[in-house]
């Protein structure tokens, strides 16, 4: 019908197998003569020649597909296959992947997890793929539900239920000091916050007396161990039996106290002690108040924890951290590794390079101004900006990418997008990627379990990928309840119910 018409119109009529197409242009391959009788297709992104208007365009086959895709050149690690390409292998080129930093999104139940432990799969097996001698990365997990430990059973699982975890209070800096200390109702309070300050400077330089370190060189983010002190039987003056208590932390905000008896002018002295004193009675952050035994300096053996030669991952399970301390627990662990980059030389940067892996990366620097989140914020946003400087690649992983700290998602150069139905998540996602690949967002919400697309600097091209398959004792720890074979037990008992209430209780599991 539409034919008959352009016909009587004079129009040109379009063959039943034309079609009319919108494409971006990423890459130009040509096919070269390798022997007597064969030929090989080398490809490279970028554009030379253009095409130009009236030319015919051909589907690429799955043979020249199978050459574009499979034809990987440098250190790679496989990803899984290209859907529509006949098997072909989908690498990711390793430096590109993690030195220039990756965000992995995608909505609950589209396999995040199952594709994280696949990328880290693939590089644990890399070494033995290339027949390297030695092959020892070091990654460390910020995994706060406990799922990635059965994934990686020779790994290291650092944990406050465990008390494998110290991340102590004297290894904050100033701006995390202030977010513990202080709190984020408070933070603002820059009465407060001096309060703070000085007290750090004070208990610092008398610890680094101790140690005897040059405290005339030391600043009030260095990372010197001192006492917290005491706050039990102080009065609203902090004396104790008629004494100005005067040991640690708490004894130096005590030394700042005006001489008058008014008691408006003590009362930012008494809130920051009421709330230290608070953090002391919480068991669920022994892990970061346990005070400093004034024996050895602890901070190698500290360090010692994330970065070592005993295991290539590290897991730090973060699900007993109370919620209000887990942007400055992981913020702390951010940063320790960040600075220890910083203050290695050129030559150590370049032998041990470490891969900090952010799951849940929305509760630790979410896209909002909330005291709180600042020191996490800060940490990982410094680590997006500058770690590829120092040997310190990032993978951020995300179920709401709306929600994650806009400047630190923007910094990663390469995305794995797995299925996104949300419509403020997927323009998220459509914003952040580069203007040439924001098309392909379309089809993110009718992406298959495992399947995903494949953007940026470490892919050949951009492409839907299907994510290699693992070993059910390779994949992390479903969370998901089966419903239907649970109500097929038997309900609990009192017994039961009491052992959880005590659990609960303790705050232990």
């Amino acid at each position: 019908m539409k034919a008959d018409y352009q016909i009587e119109k004079g129009l040109p009529v379009a063959s039943s197998d034309e079609r009319i197409i919108e494409a971006d242009l990423f890459g130009e391959g040509e096919w070269r003569k390798k022997g007597e009788d064969e030929f090989t297709l080398e490809f490279e992104r970028g554009v030379a020649t253009y095409p130009l208007p009236q030319q015919t365009i051909y589907l690429t086959p799955k043979s020249e597909l199978r050459f574009i895709y499979g034809d990987a050149k440098g250190a790679v690690i496989q990803l899984g296959e290209h859907v529509g390409s006949g098997g072909a292998p989908c690498y990711a080129e390793l430096n590109e992947l993690l030195g220039k930093h990756t965000a992995i999104l995608g909505s609950t139940g589209a396999g995040k997890s199952g594709t994280v432990a696949a990328v880290i799969h693939s590089i644990l097996e890399r070494g033995q793929i290339a027949s390297h001698e030695h092959w020892h990365p070091q990654i460390i997990i910020l995994d706060p539900h406990n799922e990635y430990g059965k994934a990686f059973p020779a790994h290291r699982r650092l944990s406050t239920d465990e008390g494998s975890l110290k991340l102590p209070y004297w290894l904050l800096d100033l701006e995390e000091s202030l977010s513990l200390f202080i709190g984020k109702t408070e933070f603002a309070a820059t009465s407060q916050s001096n309060i703070v300050k000085n007290a750090l400077i004070a208990a610092r330089e008398e610890a680094a007396e101790k140690l005897g370190l040059d405290r005339s060189l030391l600043t009030v983010d260095s990372p010197i161990p001192y006492v917290i002190g005491d706050s039990s039987g102080l009065d609203n003056f902090g004396k104790k039996d008629d004494e100005l208590y005067t040991e640690g932390l708490i004894g130096a905000i005590n030394q700042q106290r005006p001489s008058n008896k008014a008691q408006k002018d003590h009362e930012d002295y008494n809130k920051v002690i009421r709330k230290i004193d608070s953090l002391l009675k919480d068991g669920r952050l022994k892990f970061m108040m346990e005070s400093w035994d004034e024996a050895e300096d602890p901070l190698p053996t500290i360090v010692n924890q994330f970065l070592t030669q005993q295991t290539t991952v590290q897991i730090v399970d973060l699900s007993g951290v109370p919620n209000e301390v887990a942007g400055v627990a992981s913020a702390a662990i951010a940063r320790i590794v960040f600075q220890l980059k910083v203050w290695q030389t050129e030559a150590e940067r370049q032998n041990s390079p470490v891969l900090l892996v952010c799951e849940e990366a929305h509760r630790y620097v979410p896209n909002r101004g909330e005291a709180q989140y600042e020191a996490a914020q800060s940490a990982v946003r410094r680590i997006a900006k500058e770690g590829r400087k120092y040997g310190v690649g990032l993978l951020l992983v995300s179920q709401r990418p709306s929600e994650v700290e806009a400047t630190v998602l923007s910094q990663c150069n390469s995305w794995i997008v797995l299925r996104i139905t949300n419509d403020a998540d997927r323009e998220h996602v459509r914003s952040v990627l580069p203007d040439s690949m924001s098309g392909l967002t379309k089809m993110l919400s009718g992406l298959r379990r495992q399947e995903a697309i494949f953007v940026g600097q470490a892919a050949t091209l951009p492409t839907r990928v299907m994510i290699r398959s693992l070993s059910e004792d390779q994949l992390p720890r479903s969370n998901d309840v089966d419903f239907d074979k649970g109500w097929q037990s038997e309900a609990l008992t009192i017994g039961q119910i009491s052992a959880v209430v005590r659990k609960w209780r303790y705050q232990s599991k």
